[in-house]
């Protein structure tokens, strides 16, 4: 008899161990200057109560550098991903997930873990309920159309500022959706108006060149909705002396990049 309540005391424990690692605090954040432990929580959705229990302090100093247990789940980069796709992907709101990982560039690479805040599988919490799915792209695509918008967005933007490159990108893909210009993205790149090609690429055979890694995780960001350009239909590198488009509402400048309308 005491052998067998020996055992249902162990069991019971061990079911109490396997319930709370399932409730685990998954993520690790490093706190940067400014940090304070109510800000944290609000970007994790747990209380500064919670991360102080959760990480033995005594009180609420932290300091730059220090890395705290926060609970969310955590993604592994797979190759094509980047952070606006992975943000659209779980709902979460890309500054959040920039904060939630201290990353202010969009340079991320394959097997990286990132913190998806306000996402705690384990604990059944999301902050907006939304379960992990793929974005629909704003245009439909093939992978040769995608390996085309590459090839444009390198030949045209290769050395700019990413989002300059995502904005190139968007600009062929603001022309499907318009009225105004072919609506597939073959048509739109290889398009001519009045004998002139609409992209130089295309007229000195740029275009035939192989697209970076860097061009290609631009045009997918820009087929899933980002659109630095903010709905541009031209660009121009601005050293451009065309009165023409010059004249045009500018809606962007990245880089040496002038977007217009």
């Amino acid at each position: 008899m005491t052998k067998f309540k020996y055992l249902k005391t162990f069991l019971s424990a061990l079911s109490l161990c396997a319930a709370l690692s399932t409730t685990a605090f998954a993520g690790d954040y490093t706190v940067v200057s400014g940090d304070s432990l109510y800000k944290i929580g609000t970007l994790f959705n747990t209380s500064a109560n919670n991360i102080m229990g959760s990480n033995n302090l005594k009180g609420t100093t932290i300091y730059p550098g220090q890395i705290l247990k926060v609970p969310c789940d955590t993604y592994t980069v797979k190759s094509g991903d980047s952070l606006y796709l992975i943000a659209k992907r779980y709902g979460i709101n890309l500054s959040d997930l920039r904060k939630a990982n201290n990353k202010w560039n969009n340079i991320i690479y394959i097997g990286q873990k990132l913190n998806l805040p306000k996402i705690n599988s384990t604990a059944g919490t999301s902050s907006n309920s939304k379960q992990p799915t793929e974005s629909k792209p704003i245009v439909n695509y093939t992978e040769a159309d995608l390996d085309l918008l590459s090839r444009l967005v390198t030949a045209e933007a290769q050395g700019q500022p990413y989002n300059a490159q995502v904005a190139v990108a968007s600009v062929v893909l603001n022309r499907v959706k318009s009225s105004q210009f072919p609506n597939t993205i073959s048509s739109v790149i290889y398009q001519k108006i009045n004998g002139y090609y609409q992209f130089t690429p295309v007229k000195n055979g740029w275009i035939n060149k192989a697209a970076t890694s860097t061009a290609k995780k631009a045009a997918k960001e820009a087929l899933y909705g980002a659109d630095p350009s903010k709905t541009a239909l031209f660009y121009f590198d601005d050293s451009a002396t065309n009165e023409w488009l010059w004249s045009k509402p500018i809606t962007a400048r990245i880089g040496n990049m002038v977007f217009v309308k």
